[in-house]
C-alpha cells in the first residue's frame, strides 16, 4: 500500500486559496446537510507544558466520503521564535477499509483552510461594496487572511496593526509586492478598524483587541484567534452588537472564548447566534440583512475542514503525481 506524504511546500503548492474557498464552502454546506460525523475535540494539556494538543476527527458521507483525523498542537511562544502556533499532521484514512491514505502538514493545512473559511463567511456576509480592509495581527494567520480576503473582495486600502510596530512594516513592506492595493502599517488596532469595511483579528490575545465604539455600522469581523474558553479577541460589546455567525454552534458554546466570556457577564444568549455559516449557504437562515448590520463570523476551526482539504489535496496529488507516496 501506497502512502502519500505532503509537506509544508507540497500543501501550498497543490491548494490555492482560490481552489480552497470553493472546498471549504461545500465542507460547511455538507455539515449544515447532516452529512458529517464530527465529535467536538478532545484537547490535551498537560499542566508543566508549553501549549496544548487537540485530536480532531470527521467522516463526511455523501457523494465522495471522507475520513480523517487532525492532530494539531498550539504553542503560542512559537510566534516569538518565527514558527506557526500550529504544528502537526493531518491523516487521511480510505473510508471504506481505515487504511492510511496520506499524511500531510497540519500548520500548511490550516493555514490555508482557517482562511478560506473566513473567504466563505466574508463573500457571504461582507458587503458587496467593502473596500477598506483590517488585519490585526502579523502571524502566518494574518498573511493567509490578507490573501483570503482579497479573493472575495475588491479592497482600496488595507491596514495592519500589530503589538509591535515593526512587525507591522515588515509585514507591509514584505507583503506589499503581491496586492494591487496598499498595505498600510499603523500604530493602533481602533486606527486599523476605523471605518474599515471587513475586520480580521488574528492574534494571540487573551482580552479584546477591537471594541465596539471603534467599529464602523455595517462592518463585517473575522474573529479568528482565541480558539480556547478562557480567552477572547472580541469585547461583550461587540459581541452583542452584531449578528455572529459561526462555523459549528455545539463548538462556539463550548469551545469559543468569544462567545463564553460575553456570555458569562450576560450581555449575551444562545439566541445571539443567527447560523452556522453553513446553514446560511443552504438557504435555511438568512445572511446579511442590511447596510448598517454588524456581522461577526467566530471562526474556530473544524476537524471536516482538515479533512475535506486533505481529501482534495489527494486527489489532485495523486492526478499530478505529485508528493511523495511510500510504501507503508
Amino acid at each position: 500500500m501506497s502512502v502519500l506524504i505532503l509537506g509544508n511546500s507540497e500543501v501550498e503548492e497543490l491548494l490555492s486559496m482560490k481552489e480552497c474557498i470553493a472546498v471549504m464552502r461545500d465542507a460547511l454546506v455538507a455539515l449544515a446537510r447532516g452529512e458529517v460525523f464530527q465529535p467536538l475535540r478532545s484537547v490535551v494539556k498537560p499542566p508543566d507544558a508549553a501549549g496544548l494538543l487537540g485530536l480532531m476527527p470527521s467522516f463526511i458521507s455523501g457523494n465522495r466520503p471522507a475520513l480523517g483525523l487532525k492532530a494539531i498542537s498550539v504553542f503560542p511562544g512559537n510566534a516569538a521564535k518565527g514558527k506557526d502556533i500550529h504544528q502537526g499532521v493531518v491523516l487521511l484514512l480510505d473510508p471504506e477499509t481505515g487504511e492510511l491514505r496520506a499524511i500531510m502538514n497540519a500548520s500548511a493545512v490550516t493555514s490555508i483552510r482557517t482562511a478560506a473559511v473566513s473567504g466563505v463567511a466574508t463573500d457571504l456576509l461582507a458587503r458587496a461594496d467593502a473596500s477598506v480592509l483590517a488585519i490585526i495581527g502579523t502571524g502566518v494567520q494574518a498573511r493567509s487572511h490578507l490573501k483570503a480576503m482579497s479573493e472575495v473582495r475588491v479592497f482600496g486600502r488595507c491596514r495592519v496593526a500589530s503589538r509591535s510596530n515593526d512587525k507591522a512594516r515588515a509585514f507591509a513592506n514584505e507583503l506589499q509586492k503581491y496586492f494591487s492595493f496598499p498595505i498600510e502599517p499603523v500604530e493602533s488596532a481602533e486606527t486599523a478598524v476605523e471605518n474599515a469595511d471587513v475586520i480580521v483579528t488574528a492574534t494571540t490575545a487573551s482580552e479584546p483587541v477591537i471594541r465596539r465604539e471603534w467599529i464602523a455600522d455595517g462592518a463585517h469581523i473575522n474573529a479568528v484567534g482565541a480558539c480556547i474558553p478562557t480567552v477572547r479577541e472580541i469585547d461583550g460589546a461587540t459581541m452583542a452588537a452584531a449578528s455572529v455567525f459561526v462555523d459549528r454552534r455545539e463548538s462556539a458554546v463550548n469551545e469559543a472564548g468569544d462567545y463564553l466570556l460575553a456570555f458569562n457577564e450576560g450581555v449575551i444568549g444562545p439566541d445571539n447566534i443567527h447560523a452556522e455559516i453553513g446553514e446560511a449557504l443552504n438557504g435555511d437562515k438568512t445572511g446579511r440583512t442590511s447596510r448598517d448590520e454588524i456581522t461577526l463570523f467566530k471562526s474556530l476551526g473544524l476537524a471536516v475542514e482538515d479533512v475535506a482539504a486533505a481529501e482534495y489535496l489527494y486527489r489532485k496529488a495523486e492526478k499530478l503525481n505529485a508528493g511523495a507516496w511510500v510504501n507503508f
